[in-house]
Formats: structure tokens, C-alpha cells, sequence
């Protein structure tokens, strides 16, 4: 009998999983930034962002109802508008989740030898690599109760943040009673430029909810729960994310520097309550390791699907492990790859730290994978329906011009670096058509 993926997964745990690769914490980790580009409206950034991501997670879940299986935007753009731009997509994405654990593991590697600075970074690498691999390998039901108490660890941290806010912010006097609302609305700092800046980045929080879609054929009511979980996801990632930056922006405003803009949270976290300086720090790398697992199980997903459809080596990314009903090799390469680009990437960073470069490049294909998924949304919905509805063309087309100009926003080294990526996939895909072309003809006589 032929090994198959498992529908295991309910409504909560494919919930659980956007979460954990999405995180609660994610607007912690570049809260400063984000307020300073901005302008001090960090939570309205967020806002906004909440709502464009909707936009896209709308499209997202209701392709899946139309394609329950693995494969998310490579599958749907395929099928609704062409098979070579499914493939384009597909190996944007595969850009994109596998750069996923990569970043993840470079990110709490440097981390973890900030603490314990007497052991080699590779060493961390090494082992947070191991983890998420073993992990993965276990089969989705593991997977999934692991993500449960990493979600319910985050929640206690995030509650302890809220409530110490909330102690500090009432025992602390404040100018005016403006400053409740100066977080929306600050008219001293207020610029169109800098709010647009500031969502652009705020976007970044919901990076990964798309994985959601790649568990459809392990979901035990896809039709109906992919489309629930990926908007319950965006939309409770997007409540967490405004509570922390609004209590964060009150804690410590715009007109008072951070020690260290990048672990800007951290030090608001302090000044709420000193012991959770330490807390936080490590529950952003255990959250960060969270969603790294995660990413590569939507990753080795995605591959498996690529490979059961023939667009890569079946033999290989289209195996099953019977025993434990996960791809095994498509988890055993994500692994290996996200080790080593650990030790590559912050070599080829140049100015730019190996995180930056490797975020950069994973906007580039989860923007282009975005954009396809609201065309195909788009086509099948509004343009082949039988009895389109206005919001058939509104919700994709507002989701596919906020993922172009997002897109168009980032870096050129990202779009050069992209763009490589993207040309090697089409030479792939050249390659095997000619070598399909050519061994028709030798066993027919015939071109294909």
C-alpha cells in the first residue's frame, strides 16, 4: 500500500500551527524599528498591515476549499492560470520556506552565543538545526503538540508583558490625556511616507500564515478549516502584535531613544518589570525556534508536492515515510540546508547582517507567491464564475496591488539575489522539458 500524508490536523491545531509560524512575539523582535520608521504609530502600522494580510489570507483559504491538497500557491496558480507560473511560484515559495528555518537558526544561534558566549555559534547552529529536524520527523501529530505548548508558553509571557505594562503605565503619571491615542495618531510626527514605511515592515508579522494552506491534505476538514484558520490566525496574530507595540509605545515613547533599537522590546519589557528583560530575550528565541519548526514542515510540504507532481525529482521530493507518514528526505534537506546557510549566510551578508539579507529574500518570494495566489483567486472566482459577486474582484485585486507594491518596496539586492534564484528555477524547468521532449522521441519517433 502506498504511503500517504495523514489527516490529523483539526480546525485548532492547523490555528495553532499560522500562530506558532507567524508568532505572537514576531512584532517584539523589530518593535523598534518599526516605531521608529513610523514615526511613533507602530499600532497603526500594524492595523493597517492586519488588514492588507487579510486581503491575501481571504484568497488563500478559498482556493484551498477549491484545492484541498498540499502545494498551496504552486497548486492553485497551476491549475487556474498556467502550469509554468505555478512552477515559478512554487519555486519562489520553495525560495521562501526554505529560507524560513535558515534565518530561524541563524537568528537564535547568534542569540543563544550572546548568552553563553563560550559556546561556538556553529555549535548552536548545529543544534537548533538538529531540534527542528527531529521534531519534524516525528509526524505531524507531534509536530503539532509541540507547537501547542510553545503557544501556550508565548501566551503566559505575553500575559506577564500585559499585565506589568498595565501596572506601569497607571502608576506612572502622563501628560496629557492625548497620550492614549498619540500611538494612533501623533500629529507632531505624522507623515504618509513614514506610516507607509512602517506597514511595509509590519507586513513581516504575518509572514508564514500560507503555510497553513500547505497542510490541507493532513487537515481532517480542509474545505472548510483551511480558510477558518488561516483568518482566525491573521486576525489573532494581528490583536497580539497591536496590544504589545500600543502598551510598548506607552511604556516608552517616540521622543526618548532605545539603548538598542534592535532589542528595543526588551528594554521596554525591563522598565515595565526588571526580571522580564531576561524573559523576553528567551522567549524570543524559543518563539523563533518555534517558528522555524514550523517552517520547515510547510517547507518539506511544499517540496513533497512539487515532487509528486513531477516539477522536481519524484523519486526523491515525492517519498513518503511509511511509518511516520512525513517526507522524510524533503525534512532531512531543509535541515541540512538550514545548518549550513546558517554558517554561509552572515559570510556573504557584506554590510548587511545575514538576517537582514535572508528576511529580504524571503519577502521576495512570499511577495511574488501572494501576488499569484490573488490572480488565481481573482480567475477563478470572478473572472470563470457563473455568478461573480463585486467582492469576487475587490478582496484579490486590493490583496494582489498591496503584495506589488510591497514588493516593488524591497531592496535591489533582494530583487538581484531573487531574481537568480528565480532565473536557475526556469533553466531547471527548461532542462526537463527538453529532456522529456528528447526521450519522447526516442521512444516514439515523435515530439511531445
Amino acid at each position: 500500500m502506498t504511503a500517504r500524508l495523514q489527516r490529523a490536523l483539526s480546525l485548532w491545531d492547523l490555528v495553532i500551527y499560522g500562530i506558532v509560524v507567524i508568532s505572537p512575539v514576531g512584532a517584539m523582535s523589530f518593535f523598534g524599528i518599526l516605531n521608529q520608521k513610523g514615526g511613533g504609530h507602530a499600532v497603526t502600522s500594524i492595523l493597517i498591515a492586519t488588514f492588507a494580510m487579510l486581503l491575501t489570507a481571504i484568497s488563500y483559504g478559498r482556493m484551498a476549499r477549491a484545492y484541498p491538497s498540499a502545494g498551496s500557491a504552486f497548486t492553485y496558480v497551476g491549475q487556474e492560470i498556467h502550469p509554468l507560473l505555478g512552477y515559478i511560484v512554487g519555486w519562489s515559495m520553495a525560495m521562501d520556506y526554505m529560507l524560513g528555518p535558515l534565518i530561524c537558526v541563524l537568528w537564535c544561534s547568534q542569540q543563544a552565543h550572546d548568552f553563553v558566549p563560550a559556546i561556538p555559534y556553529w555549535t548552536w547552529a548545529l543544534a537548533f538545526a538538529l531540534s527542528l529536524t527531529v521534531l519534524n520527523l516525528q509526524g505531524v501529530k507531534i509536530s503539532a503538540r509541540a507547537n501547542t505548548i510553545l503557544v501556550a508558553g508565548m501566551v503566559v509571557v505575553i500575559a506577564a508583558f500585559l499585565v506589568a505594562a498595565l501596572l506601569y503605565i497607571f502608576g506612572h503619571p502622563h501628560s496629557s490625556p492625548g497620550s492614549f491615542t498619540r500611538p494612533f495618531y501623533d500629529p507632531l510626527t505624522w507623515s504618509w511616507q513614514g506610516l507607509w514605511g512602517g506597514t511595509s515592515l509590519a507586513v513581516l508579522t504575518y509572514l508564514g500564515f500560507d503555510g497553513i494552506s500547505t497542510l490541507a491534505e493532513e487537515a481532517r476538514n480542509p474545505r472548510r478549516d483551511i480558510l477558518l484558520a488561516t483568518v482566525l490566525t491573521c486576525l489573532i496574530i494581528g490583536v497580539f502584535s497591536m496590544l504589545e507595540v500600543y502598551s510598548a509605545q506607552l511604556i516608552w515613547p517616540i521622543s526618548e531613544p532605545y539603548p538598542d533599537i534592535d532589542t528595543a522590546f526588551t528594554f521596554v519589557a525591563q522598565r515595565a518589570w526588571a526580571p522580564l528583560f531576561v524573559v523576553v530575550g528567551l522567549t524570543l528565541i524559543v518563539a523563533t525556534g518555534g517558528t522555524g519548526m514550523a517552517a520547515q514542515l510547510g517547507a518539506a510540504r511544499l517540496l513533497y508536492a512539487m515532487g509528486r507532481s513531477g516539477a522536481l525529482p519524484e523519486a526523491f521530493f515525492g517519498a513518503i515515510d511509511p511509518k511516520r507518514c512525513t517526507p522524510r528526505n524533503n525534512v532531512l534537506l531543509i535541515g541540512a540546508l538550514a545548518f549550513g546557510g546558517a554558517l554561509v549566510l552572515p559570510a556573504i551578508a557584506g554590510e548587511a547582517t545575514g538576517y537582514e539579507l535572508g528576511a529580504n529574500l524571503l519577502n521576495f518570494g512570499a511577495l511574488i507567491a501572494f501576488m499569484g495566489v490573488n490572480v488565481a483567486a481573482l480567475m477563478r472566482h470572478y473572472w470563470r464564475a457563473e455568478n461573480p459577486k463585486l467582492a469576487d474582484l475587490l478582496v484579490p485585486a486590493l490583496g494582489f496591488i498591496v503584495c506589488l507594491l510591497l514588493w516593488w518596496g524591497l531592496s535591489a539586492r533582494a530583487k538581484i539575489f531573487g531574481a537568480v534564484w528565480l532565473a536557475s528555477g526556469i533553466l531547471i524547468w527548461a532542462c526537463k522539458r527538453a529532456h522529456r521532449k528528447s526521450a519522447n522521441w526516442i521512444r516514439t519517433g515523435t515530439a511531445e
